[in-house]
């Protein structure tokens, strides 16, 4: 992003880095049980609504997996640009990509500008507490060991922050919810090797650029085992992964509008006394 300011905020994500990382995943074969879950819940809400897209899209990192699953619908790269024509389309899926944005409410906003009035708009990613696990045992191995701290997890938004985004890129009817999808590790190691197959290593821009002490992980791997262990097997670890979904719809003159200020036929105080009167 271009800013005028003489201090610009720094690079969250090492584009760069994020594209190998994802690569890399494909090549190996994808870790995609998270994909997976997204797409289930994702087809789950929209077959709750009464419509029938006929122009999806869906904006992600992983196109094959997304395309296998949406065969009819347009695979846009999660660029900071998105190649989303206005007015295209009548659903747009943000699907397991927005925490690696630098401008999450910047990638809404282009999803909405895409949609037809009354058209809906679908993400889902990352958020809260996910990994936080892995996050506290990593911090607290680099402190004891090596005396100091440097990016190794992505922080990832709450749901409240992530549905405030929105109502900020025009969407009207926003919901926010989420799902916790607790996972079992053999170790800290085999958790770190599925998240480079998921495409979900370190890409952050502020990462250290040479590889971790072995102490440094050999410490963290205790620590996790230590703290977090699997409540059904105590010689495993449990990981954490909350997954946001947030939803909302294209303004149209057809939708509900809230009423005006002043506009209610019974004052307030009379409709909650009469909901009180016994029957």
């Amino acid at each position: 992003m271009m800013s005028d300011s003489p201090h610009p905020v720094p690079s969250l994500t090492d584009r760069a880095a994020l594209d190998r990382n994802r690569t890399r995943a494909e090549a190996l074969g994808l870790v995609d049980f998270l994909h997976r879950i997204t797409a289930d819940e994702i087809q789950d809400r929209l077959s709750e609504v009464n419509r029938r897209f006929t122009a999806p899209a869906v904006v992600t990192g992983h196109a094959d997996f997304w395309r296998a699953v949406l065969p009819e619908a347009r695979i846009v790269a999660d660029t900071p640009v998105l190649d989303l024509a206005p007015g295209a389309h009548d659903l747009v899926i943000h699907a397991m990509a927005l925490h690696w944005a630098e401008d999450p409410v910047g990638q809404i906003a282009q999803s909405a500008r895409a949609l037809r009035p009354d058209g809906l708009f679908v993400a889902a990613c990352p958020g809260g507490r996910s990994l936080h696990e892995l996050r506290e045992a990593l911090t607290r191995a680099e402190a004891e060991v090596a005396g100091g701290l440097s990016p190794r997890v992505l922080p990832m938004a709450e749901i409240r922050d992530l549905g405030g985004l929105l109502p900020r890129a025009g969407l009207a009817l926003p919901v926010a919810d989420q799902i916790t999808q607790t996972v079992s590790y053999q170790s800290l190691f085999h958790l770190a090797r599925d998240l480079r197959a998921m495409g979900e290593g370190n890409a952050l821009a502020g990462r250290l650029r040479h590889p971790t002490r072995r102490d440094v992980l050999l410490r963290a791997a205790q620590i996790y085992a230590e703290t977090h262990p699997d409540p059904q097997d105590a010689t495993r670890i449990r990981a954490t992964f909350e997954l946001v979904f947030l939803t909302g719809w294209a303004p149209d003159a057809s939708q509900q509008q809230p009423l005006r200020p002043g506009s209610a036929k019974v004052p307030l105080a009379e409709a909650l006394a009469s909901m009180r009167k016994p029957r």
